[in-house]
């Protein structure tokens, strides 16, 4: 025991936990919903079976909501791409479940295997497309839920909107 301090904790520091504010059910932060993201992508059984492709258009089923916020699951195959957009004023964090896909911006672009996260801040035009060889699926955890997904003229990827706005369900 340190004399130096009259400082003393009497009984058992770990029996306070109804001191403690109770685990939050559903994130609140960025990294919140990147761990919601890895978890659901850790469990292959809730959404493997779901997974279909189509070669006319992205496939996407939106797989849960959640207080504030919503996650979809998207299939890409080879040569599918979202064309350039934002996400009006909702963050997004993506998430590879399988494959491998590209992220362009205005910073140029990069591959994102099999595992990798992505994280989008409102009003960031970017675009995604599957350049690989194999088809690739994706989570996509929007918050707050996504309302808008306002698409970009090609090259455009720092320009301003176009005044169509694509209808998000079927972003």
């Amino acid at each position: 025991m340190n004399s130096d301090s009259d400082l003393q904790i009497a009984g058992d520091i770990l029996e306070v936990t109804h001191l403690l504010a109770p685990a939050r059910e559903h994130p609140s932060t960025v990294a919140g919903f990147a761990g919601l993201a890895r978890a659901v992508a850790a469990d292959r059984a809730q959404w493997a079976p779901l997974v279909e492709y189509d070669a006319t258009t992205r496939w996407y089923h939106r797989l849960r909501t959640g207080p504030g916020y919503e996650v979809w699951l998207l299939s890409w195959v080879p040569g599918q791409g979202s064309g350039a957009h934002d996400h009006g004023a909702s963050t997004g964090v993506l998430t590879v479940l399988q494959g491998e896909l590209t992220e362009r911006n205005d910073r140029g672009a990069r591959v994102l295997g099999t595992g990798a996260q992505y994280v989008s801040v409102p009003g960031h035009v970017h675009e995604v497309v599957n350049d690989s060889l194999e088809p690739a699926v994706s989570l996509h955890v929007y918050f707050p839920g996504l309302t808008e997904m306002p698409m970009y003229g090609a090259g455009a990827r720092t320009g301003a909107a176009m005044t169509a706005r694509q209808d998000v369900s079927t972003a």
